[in-house]
């Protein structure tokens, strides 16, 4: 996959952007994601993401720390923070930005333990799909450290298959819900599809249970979204 994110976000950063990147899924219209809302501070964050930046303790990994917003919040509190990211633009724009530990690798490459885990901004779309669901958590189970916890979002979708008149078209998905493939494009370069899963809070529960984690819904969005604490 061309690392289009990583080029946006270098194109903003060093001021030579003209367009803004653009989203779709496979059940949802494109959608402009305007570059300067990567780049947002924290009084201008959803109140999930604020939340989740106040209860963040101790030796903290920011998962998909994108151009290191929530990273830079962290640090400024003299927290220690390391930021990874899978696309090398978004890693050298976070070193740019000041972010003092910043490595571009997935999250199952990651080894050392954390007593905060970050993953924000629909972050259980990281693990792509139900299949891979059991095996992402307990990885975060690993490398977690006793007393730890995983702040993690996302959004319950079911809501995109309700027709005008209030009946469903779950049928459109023929796998679970929040399955979507999803797509982004960029001074027109399209990136290949990703596979990303939205789920609903008690699937979620469930799959931690499963998982030999707690789960609790700390704070709800205003769109069906929210917050959930592993531990």
């Amino acid at each position: 996959m061309s690392d289009i994110l990583g080029q946006a976000l270098l194109d903003f950063h060093h001021g030579k952007h003209t367009n803004d990147m653009v989203t779709w899924t496979n059940i949802s219209d494109e959608d402009t994601l305007p570059l300067a809302y990567l780049f947002r501070t924290f009084e201008d964050m959803p109140k999930i993401e604020q939340c989740a930046l106040k209860m963040a303790r101790g030796n903290i990994l920011d998962v998909g720390c994108g151009a290191g917003g929530h990273s830079l919040w962290l640090q400024d509190k003299g927290l220690k923070v390391h930021a990874i990211d899978s696309s090398k633009g978004a890693v050298e724009v976070c070193a740019l930005r000041g972010i003092k530990h910043v490595t571009q690798t997935g999250l199952l490459d990651v080894t050392a333990t954390y007593d905060t885990i970050l993953i924000l901004m629909n972050g259980t779309g990281i693990f792509q799909n139900m299949k891979h669901l059991s095996s992402y958590l307990l990885h975060l189970k690993s490398i977690l450290n006793p007393q730890g916890q995983v702040l993690i979002d996302s959004t319950d979708i079911a809501y995109m298959y309700q027709n005008e008149d209030g009946t469903s078209c779950m049928e459109i998905n023929p796998n679970y819900y929040g399955e979507l493939k999803y797509y982004m494009s960029y001074n027109g370069k399209q990136a290949t599809a990703m596979e990303w899963l939205y789920l609903d809070f008690d699937t979620l529960k469930q799959a931690c249970h499963d998982a030999g984690l707690n789960c609790e819904k700390i704070e709800a969005g205003d769109h069906h979204d929210y917050l959930a604490k592993l531990s």
